[in-house]
């Protein structure tokens, strides 16, 4: 190797050592919350995810959305539901009046790539199951999401009929 080509080799050596540093060092300021973090409209969609889950009628696949710790204030129960079990209760019972969710308004917070919040208000057309008859309920929302083992899970949910009615 010439004297020529050994300082062109370090140059070019030199240049990539910068280069990887220079990329390194931007990805240490990105850091995870840039990488993942959810948009919007991905978290307003999960709403559709856990409201195509009611229209099965299955309780088991609604509380599947649930984290095993999530806290569940229910629309239509004074009871406060605190593990699958109860969440599978609840939905035992609210899916036989057949609801079909759909959101008026939707605010979303996304607090970094693995939680986030949606709030607002949602009505739900309920079909007894007894008489056939079909009314609708105003109500409002919370539902807070966390990224557990790369699946979003619903650790709180808050749902509460408007008070004007």
């Amino acid at each position: 190797m010439t004297r020529k080509t050994r300082i062109r080799a370090a140059v070019v050596t030199a240049a990539a050592v910068v280069a990887a540093g220079t990329f390194a060092a931007g990805a240490a300021t990105a850091g995870p919350v840039a990488v993942g973090k959810p948009s919007k409209a991905q978290v307003a969609s999960l709403f559709d995810t856990w409201n195509a889950a009611l229209q099965t009628g299955d309780a088991e696949k609604v509380a599947d959305l649930y984290a095993k710790d999530a806290v569940l204030l229910p629309t239509v129960s004074n009871k406060v539901r605190t593990d699958r079990a109860g969440i599978v209760d609840y939905f035992e019972h609210f899916l036989a009046n057949k609801p079909v969710g759909t959101k008026m308004q939707t605010v979303v917070n996304v607090l970094d790539s693995n939680s986030a919040i949606d709030t607002g208000t949602y009505q739900f057309a309920l079909t007894d199951h007894e008489t056939g008859e079909k009314r609708v309920v105003k109500a409002r929302y919370t539902y807070e999401y966390e990224k557990r083992n790369g699946e979003w899970k619903i650790v709180n949910h808050h749902s509460s009929a408007m008070p004007e009615g």
